[in-house]
């Protein structure tokens, strides 16, 4: 681990470094988010907290089929099969479209039977139930630009991820702020800032009078930005370096590679919804305690994304790498790919981590002006500041396996963790002990230590690197 492979490393930084300033820009504009419905009060923020991870729960298996594409696309890369890059690109919309027309359908359909499930307050309910019935709609063109992500990520083009998601990002905080607070609130907002001439921005709410519409507003501005983040993508296929080499519209279907990309897609997608609905049991048991300590949840765990989300930009790089290596039967590559990720998340999750320790009381207050809001989120977010190293290694780890073709453990693994010790320990000592809110994210901390335990010891093992694909 000490003995640094500079030459990958800094093709882990060149392909890793625009996927973290995609992932930067969507946090930030999260957080951007977040505080213009901050603005709503504390019921708003819980409700499209939890409409969110109800929303990644429907989006499961869409994340899955971006880490198959992305495997089976750098894999051929290794192997100079381009035009079979391509393919792979056409199989994942194809299942894409299986999955995510019915879903978002659905999502659209059942929305005030589903909410209700997982919420208490009839406030909240009511908030969750206008914003998610409006961001499931979106679930489609998500999934369609999940595919595209890991078809040029699994290419080595992970500049046009980064460009489109940093456009995309703009969009949704642009009409966040419209539909939000309407015409005359956007006017009203931009107006009060001192030192700046913003109104400009204003132009395109000024000739027609939008309405206030609240948490709906900022679901409609999710959609449009998502349905825009597609279309950005496909025009990128028009290039004559992608159209030419990987035959993107020279449309053929390989249904062994389909059924592959299917087999890699399946364990991470039952991971990737089980354990987001996880997470929507551990909103409910915070929830159980109380709507303040659930709104505080929904901000740090939102600030946690920028950590989490550079790091997942180097995971995307390693998985690449070990695609690309492991076709090349460069095995010994594969493996330094991994050390030389795994350092740099460590010193990007590990200096976020310290800053949440350090400044958390700081950081709470610019995402929430409720005092009970801003206290109790402090408490989160040190104790999230002290896990980021476990977070970093098991993070990474997860995609370096996913990039060989192994999905199947690591989903496993974390299923088994959430479902076994996480919830089990959050409702026990956050309900049944009367910890309060501690105890629940004293069962972060243990899910994230333990996932990073196992991960080392089966990477360690060495037989990921016999799997074909």
């Amino acid at each position: 681990i000490f003995n640094r492979d500079r030459g990958i490393s800094k093709k882990v930084i060149e392909l890793g470094l625009p996927v973290i300033v995609s992932n930067l820009s969507r946090s930030l504009m999260s957080l951007a988010d977040m505080a213009m419905v901050g603005g709503l009060g504390a019921s708003a923020l819980a409700a499209t907290g939890m409409g969110s991870m109800l929303m990644w729960t429907l989006l499961s298996f869409g994340i899955a089929l971006r880490t198959a594409t992305q495997t089976v696309s750098s894999r051929r890369l290794g192997q100079k099969i381009y035009k079979e890059c391509g393919t792979a690109l056409h199989n994942g919309h194809i299942l894409g479209a299986i999955l995510g027309i019915p879903t978002a359908l659905l999502g659209y359909r059942f929305a005030d039977k589903i909410i209700p499930l997982f919420l208490n307050d009839p406030e909240v309910i009511k908030l969750c139930i206008e914003y998610s019935s409006i961001v499931f709609l979106g679930t489609i063109f998500t999934i369609v630009g999940f595919v595209f992500q890991g078809f040029f990520t699994g290419i080595e083009r992970t500049k046009i991820h980064m460009n489109v998601t940093v456009v995309a990002n703009i969009v949704n905080v642009y009409l966040n702020a419209g539909f939000i607070y309407g015409r005359e609130g956007i006017l009203e907002i931009l107006s009060s800032v001192k030192g700046f001439d913003l109104s400009w921005l204003g132009y395109l709410w000024s000739w027609f009078p939008f309405p206030e519409m609240g948490v709906k507003g900022a679901g409609l501005a999710t959609l449009l930005a998502s349905l825009w983040m597609a279309i950005h993508y496909f025009l990128y296929l028009f290039a004559p370096s992608i159209r030419k080499k990987y035959g993107v519209f020279s449309f053929r279907v390989n249904t062994v590679m389909m059924k592959r990309q299917l087999m890699l897609a399946l364990p991470q997608g039952s991971q990737e919804m089980l354990v987001i609905l996880g997470f929507v049991v551990f909103y409910k048991i915070v929830g159980m305690i109380g709507t303040i300590e659930l709104a505080a949840t929904e901000v740090v765990f939102t600030i946690l994304h920028t950590s989490f989300l550079p790091a997942a930009g180097i995971g995307q790089a390693c998985a690449t790498l070990v695609g690309k290596y492991l076709g090349e039967k460069d095995t010994d590559k594969a493996e330094t790919s991994m050390i030389e990720s795994i350092r740099w998340s460590l010193i990007i999750m590990g200096s976020i981590g310290a800053i949440f320790v350090a400044f958390a009381h700081y950081i709470l207050p610019v995402f929430s002006n409720d005092p009970d809001v801003i206290r109790i989120g402090v408490i989160a977010l040190r104790l999230a500041g002290f896990i980021q190293i476990a977070d970093a290694i098991g993070m990474t780890l997860w995609f370096a396996l996913s990039g060989a073709g192994n999905t199947f453990f690591p989903a496993l693994t974390e299923e088994l963790i959430v479902w076994m010790v996480f919830l089990p320990f959050s409702y026990l000592t956050g309900i049944y002990l009367g910890w309060g809110y501690f105890g629940p994210w004293l069962g972060v901390g243990i899910h994230q230590t333990l996932f990073a335990i196992i991960l080392s010891w089966k990477t360690l093992k060495g037989d990921w690197k016999e799997i074909e694909v």
